[in-house]
């Protein structure tokens, strides 16, 4: 057992030193989101199981607070109300979930963050096709290949594995890194 957790977390360092790659791509998402909230938009996040929560997870540290106190930042989640998660995926089938809600509260200029390790999910996938279609700026986090939602996206960031739980432990650390990336360039505004 020893062997396998020493094994898990030297595969996990890995993973997260190649997210080093990425640093212009985070900034960018950083740079991207902090100008839309300094113009009255708002952070739409959606996601499937594990990404579910961390879209949940974002959502709350936007409106709460990361770090420093600040005003509550809008960001919505669209993972967690169950009664119209549930209506949709009844009354339209469970591939609308997610793009449903962003036709009702999604508007041009606002961002809508999509989290899909495979890249895959053809739910993610819907929602960021209607976010496009109304204007809203697309982010995905994703990983593996990238799959379709790298191509939907306007700003992508793969991470380099094939291993979910790696994927998602990385797509945390850079839902962390927005939301404190966020708050500082809000502060210095």
């Amino acid at each position: 057992m020893s062997q396998r957790i020493k094994n898990y977390l030297t595969e996990h360092t890995a993973v997260i030193a190649a997210l080093s790659a990425e640093l212009d791509t985070m900034t960018a998402m950083i740079q991207l989101c902090t100008q839309r909230l300094r113009e009255g938009s708002k952070i739409l996040i959606c996601g499937n199981g594990g990404s579910a929560a961390d879209a949940q997870h974002i959502a709350a540290e936007l409106i709460g607070r990361f770090v420093d106190d600040r005003r509550a930042l809008p960001a919505i989640a669209l993972t967690t109300d169950s009664s119209a998660l549930t209506a949709i995926a009844n009354d339209y089938g469970y591939d609308a979930v997610f793009s449903r809600q962003v036709e009702g509260l999604g508007r041009a200029g606002d961002v809508l963050l999509s989290i899909s390790t495979s890249g895959n999910s053809a739910s993610v996938n819907e929602a960021t096709q209607t976010a496009t279609t109304l204007g809203m700026h697309t982010l995905a986090l994703t990983g593996k290949s990238g799959g379709v939602l790298n191509s939907l996206a306007d700003l992508a960031l793969v991470v380099p594995s094939e291993v979910t739980a790696h994927i998602q432990e990385c797509h945390i650390v850079v839902g962390h890194l927005l939301c404190d990336g966020i708050e500082q360039g809000l502060e210095l505004a």
